[in-house]
């Protein structure tokens, strides 16, 4: 049984614990009244050392974990290329969230600050969403604005030119079927737009305000903002063709036909033919020239009828070459 009892001790305050032994303790002997105070008052201390050797602890390991993230901030903002209007400064390592958040060792900036700092950004996000769309002006002036189209006028499906082909034949194409659905002149600005997508789009929707006043003025400014990809052929190109090795007469004709309708200077079609019969095999050349074809209809003809008789020639004439050496292998003894 333990009793505290105040006042006792030698000094004014002083707790002293007397210990009642009811029960032997075999230590390496018998325990003496002394001993067993002191191990009473051992027990104390440790109950009020422990959980305060425990707090400690805990203190410790939250000061590391602050250290820690002072020295990866510390980290980034030295690998961050320093701003003209700020200085690198010592971040204070007590945060305390219901004063500020720390700037420096000296100064702190209030969470309603920041709060309201955010709210102000959210806020002008949101009105600059909320802003109504700048309407797109339309290129061309008011009279043709003014001007419309007949009544019950379907607009008619367009071939669309994204502005890497050949404007030229776009415009004639956009022109011609217009005019098949009823429209023309002036008419055709306001809907040549219909024709257009991706970069010729965007030129489109780039042209100045009130820059359109007649197709000829949106025709001009087409012409000056593309060009045609297309190659011209010079007739000495033309002339050089001539017919490969192992290609059919047929392919060749075709393929100088292709070639010639991109040639700036304009042939008779009987000019063309001799010219195309000029570039071909000497044996089809020779027979064409004797008979003379005057259209690429006759020359395809007879150029196929000529090339087949010559491979069934080519053909019997292997035919034979084998069963001759075949009658050579049956007289050899």
């Amino acid at each position: 049984m333990f009793e505290c009892l105040q006042g006792l001790g030698n000094r004014p305050g002083e707790i002293v614990v007397k210990v009642q032994c009811f029960q032997t303790y075999h230590v390496s002997g018998c325990v003496g009244y002394g001993s067993q105070q002191s191990i009473v008052r051992q027990r104390e201390v440790d109950q009020v050392v422990k959980p305060s050797n425990a707090a400690v602890g805990n203190l410790l390991k939250h000061v590391q974990a602050r250290d820690d993230q002072l020295n990866k901030l510390h980290n980034k903002f030295q690998s961050t290329p320093a701003s003209n209007e700020f200085e690198e400064q010592d971040f204070s390592v007590e945060c305390n969230t219901s004063k500020g958040i720390p700037v420096s060792t000296n100064e702190f900036i209030s969470v309603e600050h920041v709060k309201n700092t955010v709210n102000e950004a959210i806020a002008n996000a949101y009105d600059a969403r909320a802003q109504p769309f700048k309407s797109h002006i339309k290129p061309y002036t008011k009279r043709i604005e003014q001007l419309r189209v007949p009544e019950n006028y379907q607009p008619p499906k367009f071939q669309q030119f994204n502005g890497h082909g050949d404007h030229r034949q776009h415009i004639a194409y956009f022109v011609e079927t217009c005019n098949n659905a009823g429209t023309d002149g002036n008419l055709l600005v306001k809907q040549f737009v219909l024709s257009l997508k991706d970069a010729a789009f965007d030129w489109y929707i780039d042209l100045e305000a009130n820059s359109i006043d007649s197709w000829d003025d949106l025709q001009n400014k087409c012409f000056s903002r593309f060009y045609s990809v297309r190659r011209t052929v010079s007739m000495i190109e033309i002339a050089n063709q001539h017919q490969g090795k192992d290609e059919a007469v047929l392919d060749y004709i075709n393929n100088w036909r292709n070639l010639s309708l991109n040639c700036k200077d304009t042939l008779s079609e009987i000019s063309a033919v001799e010219l195309c019969i000029q570039g071909m095999r000497w044996e089809l050349c020779y027979i064409l020239q004797a008979i003379k074809p005057k259209t690429f209809g006759e020359l395809v003809t007879r150029a196929h009828e000529i090339e087949m008789s010559f491979n069934c020639k080519e053909d019997e004439c292997l035919v034979d070459a084998s069963e001759d050496d075949g009658e050579d292998d049956d007289a050899t003894p």
